[in-house]
Formats: structure tokens, C-alpha cells, sequence
């Protein structure tokens, strides 16, 4: 049982797939109301971390706790109602392509409960609202900006009022003016809608924007965390030339 007060809390997570180690003793805690980002390099064992934080994935050995929950101990079932407390906004939206963003963001509505068609209606268009998104309802996603794809996945993610926002690489792929516009909204829906949120990304200009505090991920494990200010005076050298962008030096030794 997780006793330290932590909404979301990964206690000795060690993960592999096929022999190869991609979380190793990974310790990490998150707080009520808190943005945390977690940086480090492509395949570093980011998304596979969120995905244990929402139990997508089960750890080989360790605890995922939720609100003093163990997930690892749930049932399937369990988890499946567990999850509803997260909203997850995946990579490029991760939409259905057949649908309409309506119908998009009115899946989970429809999926977790018993709202009646005006209802579902009228909270689709909130959610909309806020992702400053009016008036898109009926395009399909292929019909919108990478951006706006985006803003819809995080629509849908919001639909049911989650306690926990996770963000899986919310720019990736977007130029530095939209990834700025998205880094914004982030940070504008975690203030409205009071969630503790949790984000993954190597955007650095992004991740000093939303986080209340920065985690680093090298080697499977977190070998720093501060506020961005405390992350940016870090004397560790890879967390230098990671923030840095420098091709020499310790991560490419």
C-alpha cells in the first residue's frame, strides 16, 4: 500500500520485452494538481511508463498506485471503471478516421454512460469550447490541421471529466508556432479543469511551458526531477546535452 500522499505513484517498475530491459527500478510520484513531464530521448520508455500509469501495461515487477490503489492487484473489470478517472490524449489524436469529430469525442459518452442525446450534444460542444474549437463538429479528422487533430484528441480525453490528464508526445510532428499554441492550451486546461496532469515529450521548449516539474528518463529509470528551473541548472551532464541538443556527449558516447 503507496502511504506518501501521491495521486499517481510507480514504486520499482522494471519492464522488458523480449530481454530487453526498458524500465529498470523506475520510482516516480505524482501529486494531486501537479504537471509533471517526463523528457529523454526517443525509446527511452516514456509511453511504456504512461501506459502503466493508466495499467495498459503491467510491470514485471513493482507497483502502480492510484490514490493508494495497487492497479497490478485489479481485476480487468476493475480496471476498466479505474480508467474513466484518466483522460488520455494519444499521439497525433489517435482518432477514428470514419467518424465525425462529434462522433469522435461522443464515443466515451456513449462508451462510460447513461447521458441522453442533448446531453451528450451539449458536452461535445464544451469540450470543444475548450480546445477553442467551434463549428468543427461535422468534418471528418482527415478534414483538420495536424493542430486541430490534436485539439480534438484532447476534446475526447476531457469527455468525462477526468481527475488525471495524460499526454503522449502532444507535439510531435507539429511546427514550433502550433506545438507553442498546444503547449498554451495545456497549460490553459490544467489551470480551468484542475487535473493532475502528466505528460511525456523531447520537446524542451514544451516541457519548461506546462510542467510544474520536469523528470528525465535515461536508462529506464529517472536520474533527475526538479522544477524547470532546478532542471535547467542541473549539473548532471546528460541532462545538459539533452537540454542542449548537442550531438557529443554522454547520451551518444
Amino acid at each position: 500500500m503507496s502511504s506518501n500522499g501521491a495521486v499517481v505513484s510507480l514504486q520499482h517498475i522494471n519492464k522488458s520485452f523480449g530481454g530487453k530491459e526498458v524500465l529498470k527500478d523506475l520510482s516516480i510520484d505524482v501529486y494531486r494538481g501537479e504537471s509533471v513531464v517526463i523528457v529523454g530521448g526517443s525509446g527511452t520508455g516514456k509511453s511504456v511508463t504512461l501506459k502503466h500509469m493508466i495499467g495498459l501495461m503491467q510491470p514485471d515487477a513493482g507497483h502502480v498506485y492510484v490514490d493508494g490503489q495497487d492497479l497490478c492487484c485489479m481485476k480487468p473489470v476493475e480496471l476498466n471503471a479505474f480508467r474513466k478517472r484518466f483522460g488520455m490524449a494519444f499521439q497525433e489524436g489517435a482518432l477514428f478516421d470514419s467518424m465525425s469529430v462529434f462522433e469522435n469525442i461522443a464515443f466515451p459518452l456513449r462508451r462510460h454512460t447513461k447521458m441522453t442525446g442533448e446531453e451528450i450534444r451539449l458536452r461535445v460542444e464544451e469540450c470543444l469550447d475548450q480546445v477553442h474549437l467551434v463549428g468543427v463538429e461535422s468534418k471528418r479528422p482527415s478534414e483538420l490541421s495536424g493542430g486541430m487533430r490534436r485539439r480534438v484528441g484532447f476534446a475526447r480525453a476531457i469527455s468525462l471529466q477526468p481527475e488525471i490528464l495524460l499526454f503522449d508526445e502532444p507535439t510531435t510532428g507539429l511546427d514550433p508556432v502550433i506545438s507553442d499554441v498546444i503547449a498554451d492550451l495545456i497549460k490553459e486546461m490544467d489551470q480551468k479543469l484542475h487535473t493532475t496532469t502528466v505528460s511525456i515529450t523531447h520537446d524542451m521548449k514544451v516541457a519548461f511551458k506546462i510542467a510544474d516539474r520536469v523528470a528525465m528518463l535515461h536508462r529506464g529509470h529517472i536520474i533527475e526531477s526538479g522544477t524547470p528551473a532546478e532542471f535547467q541548472a542541473s549539473a548532471n551532464p546528460i541532462v545538459i546535452q539533452f537540454i542542449e541538443g548537442r550531438a557529443y556527449g554522454p547520451l551518444t558516447d
